[in-house]
C-alpha cells in the first residue's frame, strides 16, 4: 500500500460503506432499492437473504464489478469500480465458482494466480491455511466439491487481503470441513482482517458474525447484532398442561395458543411471561410438563421475513424460500 493509499482511506470510518445504493438492470428491474450499511475495521458482517433478494447484486458493487445505478459505494475509502487500482490489490474475492483450468495441478493453480498477485503469500502457505497441502499434486478436475471451494478460498487468501469477499465459502464441505473454515476465518478477522460473508447456512452466520443484515425485495428488511435482529421476534415458551387442566384456566394476559393440552405462548417479554406462569402454575398447584423457554432465533427471524414474502407473492414459483433443509447436519435455508 502506497503513502498515498494511506491518507486517502479513512483511518477511523468504515471499511465498507454502502449509502443509498441502488442497482437497476436493463428492462427497469431494480435489484437493490437504496439501501444502506457499513463494516468497521477487522468486522465480520454477514449478508443474509431470500431468492431475489439483492444480495449478489449488492456484493458485485462492492467487489468494484459494476457501478452502482444510484447512490455511493466505498471500500478502503475508495470507489471499487472507478478506483480499481487502489482497491483490488487490497481484497481478496472468493466467489460462489471459481472456474480453474481443470487440466493444471492444485500446485499450479495457486503459483498461478501468485504470479498475477502483487505481494503474494507463498503457495504453500496458502495451501496450508485451507488444510491442502496433500493435495497439491492433484489436477482440480479430480477434486471434491469441497476441495475445490478451499482452493477458492487459498485463492482469495493470496494477495494478504485487508478486506475479504466470502461469497458461500462453505458449501460442499462436510461438517469437519466447515469448522475448520469457520476456525481460519474467525482467525482472519481476529488478525483485523475486515470480512463480508453472503451464506445460506444460518448457523454459518450465527456462528461467524459481528453483524449481519437480511435483505428481501432489494431492500434490507433488519439489521444489526445476532442479539438485535432476534430480539426483534417474539419469544417462545412451551408446555403441556395435565389432561385435567384445561388451557382457558391459564392468565388472560398470555396471549397463549393451545393444541390439545399442548400450549405454546409468543411474547415480546420473555422473563415477564415466564414469571407470570410460573406464578400462576405455583399457585394453582399445576405442573407444567417439558417446559422449554426461549429467545428466538435467528432462522424465526429469517423465515419470518420469508413468510411475509410467500405472502405479498414475491417470489419465484419454483422456489420455496425459507423451506429448511439439511446439508452435512447444519441447518441449511433455501434462499
Amino acid at each position: 500500500m502506497t503513502s498515498d493509499d494511506m491518507l486517502s482511506d479513512r483511518a477511523n470510518g468504515p471499511v465498507i460503506e454502502a449509502h443509498e445504493v441502488r442497482r437497476r438492470y436493463a428492462g427497469g428491474f431494480e435489484a437493490v432499492s437504496g439501501i444502506s450499511f457499513s463494516v468497521a475495521r477487522g468486522e465480520l458482517f454477514a449478508l443474509l437473504g431470500t431468492n431475489g433478494a439483492g444480495k449478489t447484486s449488492t456484493v458485485e458493487l462492492l467487489e468494484g464489478l459494476a457501478p452502482p445505478t444510484g447512490g455511493t459505494v466505498r471500500v478502503l475509502g475508495h470507489d471499487p469500480y472507478r478506483e480499481r487500482a487502489a482497491v483490488r490489490p487490497r481484497t481478496g474475492v472468493m466467489l460462489q465458482e471459481g472456474g480453474f483450468p481443470s487440466d493444471l495441478t492444485v500446485r499450479e493453480t495457486v503459483r498461478m494466480w501468485s504470479e498475477c498477485t502483487t505481494g503474494a503469500r507463498p503457495a504453500a502457505e496458502a495451501l496450508e491455511m485451507v488444510g491442502m497441502t496433500g493435495r497439491t499434486d492433484v489436477r482440480v478436475k479430480q477434486l471434491s466439491g469441497g476441495e475445490k471451494r478451499r482452493l477458492d478460498l487459498a485463492l482469495a487468501l493470496t494477495s494478504r487481503p485487508e478486506v475479504l469477499f466470502l461469497d458461500e465459502p462453505t458449501t460442499g464441505l462436510d461438517a469437519e470441513g466447515r469448522q475448520e473454515t469457520w476456525e481460519l476465518v474467525r482467525a482472519l478477522r481476529d488478525g483485523g482482517t475486515t470480512v463480508l460473508l453472503t451464506t445460506h447456512y444460518l448457523e454459518e452466520a450465527e456462528a461467524l458474525a459481528d453483524r449481519l443484515a437480511i435483505m428481501h425485495g432489494g431492500k434490507i428488511v433488519t439489521s444489526g447484532t445476532i442479539a438485535e435482529v432476534t430480539a426483534r421476534q417474539p419469544a417462545r415458551i412451551r408446555f403441556t398442561l395435565p389432561e385435567s387442566v384445561p388451557a382457558a384456566l391459564l392468565p388472560l394476559s398470555l396471549r397463549a395458543a393451545a393444541e390439545g393440552p399442548r400450549v405454546e405462548i409468543r411474547t415480546p417479554a420473555l422473563q415477564d411471561a415466564l414469571h407470570q406462569l410460573l406464578d400462576w402454575a405455583r399457585e394453582s398447584g399445576v405442573t407444567l410438563h417439558g417446559l422449554d423457554a426461549r429467545s428466538a432465533s435467528l432462522e424465526e427471524a429469517f423465515l419470518d421475513i420469508a413468510k411475509a414474502r410467500h405472502a405479498t407473492g414475491d417470489q419465484d414459483p419454483r422456489q420455496v424460500p425459507g423451506r429448511s433443509t439439511r446439508s452435512g447436519g447444519t441447518k441449511k435455508v433455501t434462499a
